[in-house]
């Protein structure tokens, strides 16, 4: 249980360092929304498999590199938690990837 608060620290500290990056991801999703949202005819539908590659893709990268950026390696992580944190952090910016594509796919891929 120890570990799951200490992680839980750890992200917390991280959103407050990186708050900025945070703010203007967001606000350059909001204006990705909006601007394929006013452009009308958007193939929401459509984008949604393009999305969920740039996901997985994303996701497998970050998984794999993560552990040497920040100086450990797979031989490391022991514990259960090691493994679980490692895939929610891969998949959070998988989420992140495939959430500013799917408004750029919507805008490319019309609907009929």
């Amino acid at each position: 249980m120890y570990e799951i608060w200490l992680t839980l620290n750890i992200l917390f500290e991280l959103a407050l360092q990186y708050l900025p990056a945070v703010v203007a991801i967001a606000a350059l999703w909001l204006a990705l929304m909006g601007v394929a949202a006013s452009r009308g005819n958007a193939g929401w539908c459509k984008a949604v498999k393009p999305a969920l590659v740039v996901f997985v893709v994303v996701t497998a990268i970050t998984f794999f590199i993560t552990p040497g950026m920040t100086r450990s390696s797979f031989a490391n992580m022991g514990y259960w938690v090691d493994w679980g944190n490692l895939f929610l952090y891969a998949a959070g910016f998988g989420g992140v990837a495939a959430a500013l594509v799917w408004p750029l796919a919507a805008m490319m891929r019309r609907a009929g």
